[in-house]
């Protein structure tokens, strides 16, 4: 999953970071083009990391590599939307029964202290410090859960949907919205309120969901621009 503690020294990593990061945070759109004489320019490197940085980027979903022509930025329909967005649904349901089961107390502080920076977030109006600070909240609760196959899974999916995460966070009140949801789940969690949990989780993935939705996206750059705008 793109990892933004990735290490920094390894050149690999720091196109992956720097690309995947551009395409979540909406500056590079769906099917801009992917140079690789220019990222090797930019990147101060040949085009052997850029081709395996490339590489990872197609396998986590945010980039397309086909033959005779340049890798671009990954284009996801509504159809494809939606259905891994009905799969995240559910498998963060199992994820929200297994953290009331296995939470820890500090664990429950650890998410305590993530809801923290996600209301400072709402409070500055930063929907990529937002964005990234629920990144981590959902990692948290994967890493509490414990269940190496269930996280394999949500980061495969995950990954593909985070510049569609980040497009619904920036529209209007989105930002509240979340962030009192998450605090809801917090309470269902630290009530040990397993049917609670569930269904706060799960309506914060069909919430994210039912934004784009009403927002027209179709996977094209155009479109994206059009609904942040709106």
């Amino acid at each position: 999953m793109l990892d933004r503690s990735e290490d920094s020294g390894s050149i690999v990593n720091r196109v992956i970071l720097t690309i995947g990061t551009g395409i979540v945070e909406g500056r590079l759109k769906p099917g801009d083009d992917l140079n690789s004489v220019e990222l090797a320019k930019h990147f101060k490197t040949s085009r052997t990391p850029i081709r395996e940085a490339l590489l990872g980027l197609e396998r986590d979903g945010l980039v397309e590599i086909t033959a005779r022509r340049r890798p671009r930025v990954a284009s996801l329909d509504l159809t494809e939307v939606q259905e891994i967005y009905r799969v995240r649904d559910n498998l963060y349901g199992l994820v929200s029964e297994l953290v009331v089961e296995r939470a820890t107390d500090d664990d429950l502080a650890d998410l305590r202290a993530l809801q923290d920076r996600l209301e400072a977030a709402v409070d500055s109006d930063d929907v990529d410090d937002y964005l990234w600070t629920n990144v981590e909240f959902r990692n948290a609760e994967a890493q509490i859960a414990a269940n190496r196959q269930l996280t394999r899974i949500l980061d495969s999916l995950g990954v593909r949907t985070l510049q569609l995460r980040h497009l619904s966070l920036s529209l209007p009140k989105r930002l509240d919205s979340s962030v009192h949801d998450h605090a809801q789940l917090l309470r269902a969690y630290e009530e040990r309120n397993a049917e609670l949990a569930v269904a706060v989780t799960r309506a914060l993935v069909r919430r994210g969901l039912a934004a784009i939705e009403a927002h027209g996206w179709t996977g094209g750059a155009s479109e994206q621009e059009s609904a942040a705008a709106q």
